[in-house]
């Protein structure tokens, strides 16, 4: 989940900034480590893990599926995919696998798990490139690929279209929230982890009320065109996250409620009329502070569940998670995932 660098492609605007000599340090070794399993370590696998390629026309994408034991022919399971953040890896070493521990999960819960893994060919550090338009599109680049990986995961174990999410860490939740935007038909929620709106690499750090939430939302709605739906949205954020601020959780929160508002009548107009409300968790021993605040439509379904976590900085919280970027102290993010996800199958 660390700060991506300037996109191979091109340069560009940052959120993500790295503040000292020692963090450019860690990240230089971290793509090391991410260049020595994609150049040949074995994947990783457990039981019930099966690995897969996805081939379409955008190019290909590995992932890596785990299948809980109640995948019998009875019935159809729900999927949630896992994208991980920068200098990590779906499946491998410093895993979104190992970090969200959602296997464990899937089994006693009954969903699969699909974690897509970055090639180090698109980006040096396996980061999804999220801030490049070019993977901000429903039909190019990384939104093809893994809108095409849920797709194939769906029929090749006739899981439940109709309950298929997405949850991202960091710069993977930037590309979870494009999935929303350009797949609304394919992903029933989405979750993001410490990450922004759609078009965030439009918007200046020095000066982000030049380009507002509405001005965003108003591309996300574009994206969705004639699948315009509402699309649940979970956030998780740190209050003491220094890799992507809190401002950038508070201007999503602005910038999905500007989307649902949108997608109802296609007017700006408050046409939703939400009800907005926050309950404080106070800190236990062992334990950080949170709130959670949740905006509902009239007809009680979720526009935006957001998680404002206090002393956590920019990781994935919850007691089980093993990887670079977990908050023991932090709450149950990856049940808190999937609590949203049961609530909200796609209508």
């Amino acid at each position: 989940m660390t700060a991506p660098p300037h996109s191979p492609r091109r340069p560009r605007r940052r959120w993500l900034r790295i503040v000292s000599g020692i963090f450019v340090t860690v990240v230089a070794a971290a793509s090391l480590g991410v260049a020595g399993l994609q150049l040949g370590l074995p994947w990783q696998m457990g039981e019930g893990d099966r690995n897969h390629v996805y081939n379409g026309d955008a190019g290909s994408q590995r992932y890596q599926v785990h299948v809980p034991p109640h995948l019998d022919g009875t019935g159809r399971l729900p999927v949630v995919m896992a994208i991980h953040g920068c200098a990590m890896t779906g499946y491998g070493w410093n895993s979104m696998k190992s970090t969200t521990q959602f296997n464990s999960l899937a089994d006693r819960e009954g969903f699969i798990v699909v974690y897509p893994t970055q090639l180090i060919s698109r980006n040096v550090i396996a980061c999804w490139n999220s801030s490049d338009p070019r993977d901000q599109q429903r039909h190019t680049g990384e939104p093809a690929l893994l809108a095409g990986v849920a797709r194939q995961v769906v029929e090749e174990y006739d899981a439940d279209p109709a309950r298929v999410h997405v949850a991202g860490a960091s710069w993977g939740a930037g590309t979870a929230v494009i999935l929303a935007a350009t797949h609304p038909d394919v992903f029933a929620t989405v979750t993001s982890v410490a990450g922004g709106e759609y078009g965030l690499n439009q918007v200046d750090p020095d000066d982000p009320e030049s380009t507002s939430p509405l001005d965003t939302a108003r591309q996300a709605w574009a994206q969705m065109g004639e699948r315009a739906r509402p699309v649940p949205l979970l956030i998780i954020q740190g209050e003491r996250d220094e890799v992507v601020p809190p401002l950038v959780a508070t201007r999503l929160v602005a910038h999905w409620t500007a989307v649902g508002d949108l997608v109802d009548d296609g007017l700006p107009n408050g046409s939703l009329d939400p009800t907005e409300e926050t309950v404080s968790v106070p800190a236990a021993e062992g334990r950080h502070a949170y709130t959670h605040s949740t905006i509902t439509a009239p007809d009680g379904s979720s526009i935006v569940e957001a998680y404002r976590v206090q002393d956590m900085g920019h990781a994935w919280p919850g007691p089980d998670g093993d990887g670079r970027y977990t908050d023991h102290a932090g709450p149950d993010a990856s049940a808190i995932v999937w609590e949203f996800a049961e609530r909200h199958p796609m209508r």
